[in-house]
């Protein structure tokens, strides 16, 4: 006997969960089927255990220059088993925290592998669901009206290149070392890469970063992929630009130690550390979840929808890293919600990519909001812009990070607020600012005018708004 719900959402890691949430909210009858765990990648792979780490290599730096504040210590050890054992109870505390969310909205867990089913006798379309349980027993039937597909993403790798997990490795396997190498050679500068390679320096590990394209963190502004080529190389990191990783090549040459073969500048060259680390970018999981059963298209490898995130199927939606485009978890749990309010008949409002605020959690800190001033000249603006320095921030001296500054973008003809870019400390935590300042519509001055309060970090907002008109107080 099959058994019915209103909605049905395959994986519930950040966007499925959130998604089953507003839908309980609206009355709904609904069930999540997961393979893992209730959280997904963002949970336990990937969000919040890598900023556990991170946070632990932040502490342990601070601990390092705390006679810089006059507090006198002993020098420092790092007992990496701790850092992960803190970790892990993060990420245990906040699983909890999800299931009990569950609970409390009567939405129903299926612990297994979902698989969409076509036409047959449990209804004349496709969109049954057949789990195939973790715990072995028989596959169960659920007939919904809707389907959500939430499956998600896995790290990519290179043509040529085997993931052994243990010498040349992704980010799943990073987080789970129980000890850390003496060096690493990282493979991709994009957000992942830049984050390890931030944290991993700081813990004391010898750093090679070997980026394809021309600069590291490629989508963000170029004054900003300078501003964290100059922190990494401070902190010691080898970058490597415009480096063609030879991924067939990729070889272990010795015990613990891996040989990348590369080319750079017309020569091929070669980098060995204990370890690889492959970050290049995630693949959607779309695979075995029976799409063949069903005529919802794909390109690229992942699932078509339109801006309601219907696929084909008009009761088939999917949403976050299987549609493409930014693949943030603050994207796909803001997707979910559009996507059941649209199943509800409700006024649901898609997310706009130029109203997403980006974050990368490296030391220094990135974050960002709109287009970089590159992508505004290539659209035809006519573009005015004001930076402003850490350097010149009380907060920033008292906090003992004055790296980095905040840089705004605006159409000369309009004053329209086009971006905002930022690098430094905590920036992670003031890009909202600016994210609702796009939402709102609104100008640089307008901005200029909002009275930060002294003494905070958040004054370079400020004043680099006023700088887009040269009336920064403080420069």
């Amino acid at each position: 006997m099959a058994l019915e719900y209103d909605l049905v959402i395959l994986g519930a890691g950040t966007g499925g969960y959130v998604a089953a949430i507003r839908a309980a909210q609206l009355g709904k009858k609904v069930a999540v089927v997961e393979k893992e765990k209730l959280g997904g990648t963002c949970l336990h792979k990937g969000c919040i255990p890598s900023k556990a780490l991170l946070r632990s290599a932040e502490v342990y730096q601070t601990v390092k220059k705390s006679n810089d504040f006059g507090v006198e210590t002993s020098e420092p050890g790092l007992n990496f088993l701790k850092v992960q054992e803190r970790k892990n109870q993060i990420v245990d505390q906040l699983y909890k925290g999800v299931r009990h969310l569950m609970k409390k909205g009567k939405i129903d867990v299926y612990e297994g592998h979902g698989r969409i089913l076509g036409p047959s006798i449990f209804s004349p379309s496709p969109g049954t669901i057949s789990v195939e349980n973790n715990d072995g027993s028989d596959n169960v039937m659920i007939v919904p009206k809707n389907v959500l597909i939430a499956t998600g993403s896995k790290p990519k790798s290179l043509p040529g290149l085997e993931i052994d997990h243990e010498n040349v490795i992704t980010s799943d396997e990073a987080l789970q070392m129980e000890e850390l190498p003496s060096s690493v050679s990282i493979i991709g500068g994009g957000v992942i890469g830049i984050e390890w390679a931030s944290m991993l320096a700081d813990f004391g590990v010898e750093v090679t970063v070997l980026e394809y394209e021309p600069r590291v963190l490629p989508l963000e502004d170029e004054d900003i992929s300078k501003e964290m080529l100059r922190a990494l190389k401070k902190k010691g990191v080898k970058v490597l630009t415009n480096a063609k990783v030879l991924s067939d090549q990729v070889k272990v040459v010795s015990e613990g130690q891996v040989e990348v073969p590369y080319e750079h500048k017309g020569e091929t060259k070669k980098a060995e550390a204990n370890k690889v680390l492959v970050s290049v970018g995630r693949s959607a999981n779309i695979e075995d979840i029976g799409l063949q059963n069903t005529d919802i298209k794909t390109d690229k490898g992942v699932i078509v929808t339109n801006e309601f995130y219907q696929t084909k199927e008009s009761h088939i939606y999917a949403i976050g890293d299987v549609i493409g485009g930014l693949q943030l978890a603050h994207v796909a749990s803001h997707e979910g919600i559009a996507a059941v309010e649209h199943m509800d008949g409700l006024d649901a409002h898609p997310v706009d990519p130029d109203m997403v605020a980006k974050c990368t959690y490296s030391s220094p800190e990135v974050a960002s909001v709109g287009i970089t001033e590159q992508a505004a000249k290539e659209k035809g603006y006519d573009v005015k812009t004001g930076t402003f320095s850490f350097k010149a921030i009380g907060k920033a001296l008292v906090y003992g990070d004055t790296s980095g500054f905040v840089k705004f973008v605006s159409d000369k003809k309009t004053d329209d607020l086009l971006g905002v870019h930022m690098i430094g400390p905590h920036v992670t935590d003031m890009i909202s600012e600016a994210a609702v300042a796009k939402l709102l519509d609104a100008t640089h001055w307008e901005v200029a005018e909002t009275i930060h309060p002294h003494p905070s970090l958040s004054e370079a907002i400020g004043e680099a708004a006023l700088a887009v008109d040269g009336k920064a107080i403080h420069s």
